[in-house]
């Protein structure tokens, strides 16, 4: 198990950004959340533009090692560093472990963008590079400019999120020629399956980048 060797610094407690998004506030302490924004992301900018071909890996932050996710997950990153592509996640545990976890192992680059949450969150000890955030929307601009595709593993609401994130951009050709794979049939199955292959999919025109595995 390899230590860091870029760990750069939060931006800023997690209360920060609910205070923020209770409601106006002063000019001046609305122009301070604008330049702790800027900070974040020329930060981010200065760390990422140099690591070369990013796939990004998403899922839940709760499986432990050993689960049937958590494995599939590392042998996901491991095939993926073979193939020459940094392997990017939110840089936590579960899937995110997991992954980061199979590109070490194979000798590849780990890269793990780290959410700052008042719970739950911390840094996978498997990251090459590991940058923290605080706000989610500097993150998700970060996970999209920097990565060639997503591969979506089980998650919850974040997992979703990000998910939706790019499908949007891909509707709307904001991105264009960006691979979004959905891996864990058994998870999809049925209703999310249904709603995404048969209805989103096929009505708004996204068949040609969202890959949903038989398996």
């Amino acid at each position: 198990m390899s230590e860091p060797i870029k760990n750069l610094p939060p931006a800023g407690g997690a209360t920060k950004e609910r205070e923020f998004l209770d409601g106006p506030h002063s000019r001046l302490r609305e122009f301070g959340f604008v330049i702790r924004v800027l900070r974040e992301f020329i930060r981010g900018f200065r760390v990422l533009h140099f690591l070369g071909p990013c796939i990004t890996v998403f899922g839940s932050a709760r499986f432990p090692e050993g689960h049937e996710y958590y494995e599939k997950a590392r042998e996901v990153g491991g095939r993926l560093a073979e193939m020459r592509f940094t392997v990017l996640t939110g840089g936590g545990p579960g899937i995110m472990e997991a992954a980061n976890r199979g590109a070490k192992e194979a000798g590849g680059t780990s890269v793990g963008l780290n959410i700052e949450l008042p719970f739950e969150q911390h840094a996978n000890p498997w990251l090459d590079v590991m940058i923290e955030f605080e706000h989610f929307f500097v993150r998700k601009v970060m996970l999209v400019k920097y990565s060639m595709g997503f591969v979506v593993m089980p998650g919850g609401f974040g997992t979703m999120d990000e998910l939706f994130e790019a499908v949007t951009l891909m509707q709307t050709k904001k991105i264009t020629h960006f691979p979004v794979v959905l891996m864990g049939k058994s998870y999809y199955q049925e209703e999310a399956e249904e709603f995404l292959r048969k209805r989103v999919v096929m009505r708004f025109g996204l068949r040609q980048s969202l890959f949903i595995p038989k398996k």
